[in-house]
């Protein structure tokens, strides 16, 4: 199955709207953006993503937390999440791994092969 819909959560409005630009107009996926947990939490099963591209550091809500919750809704509990963090250590790394992500995107990220870096992570799991 090709990627198509894809969920990003990310309080930084900026990166919102770089992941935007790297995601639609690059990559061609249909988006659905948020900039909170609670707002990913409100929308997520109407969109039904295909993926869920997810920040690690946020208020209220930090990636963890999120996912814990999207995983409560049983049409996303098994969709994939990619973290996207600046903070990479190893044990870090794994613990986002060990909570069911299919990868990790370090940032800064790469605008234009944010989308290709999506589709190959995607296609391995």
């Amino acid at each position: 199955m090709t990627l198509q819909r894809v969920m990003h959560v990310e309080d930084d409005e900026s990166i919102r709207t770089v992941a935007e630009i790297a995601l639609v107009d690059v990559a061609g996926f249909t988006l659905l953006s948020c900039d909170s947990g609670q707002s990913a939490l409100a929308q997520a099963e109407a969109f039904a993503p295909q993926l869920i591209l997810l920040d690690v550091m946020m208020p209220q809500m930090d990636g963890l937390q999120t996912l814990a919750a999207l995983r409560q809704l049983p049409t996303l509990r098994n969709t994939p999440v990619v973290f996207m963090t600046a903070k990479i250590q190893q044990a870090e790394k794994q613990r986002y791994l060990d909570a069911g992500a299919i990868g990790i995107i370090e940032k800064p990220f790469e605008p234009m092969q944010l989308g290709d870096m999506l589709r190959r992570l995607y296609q391995k799991q």
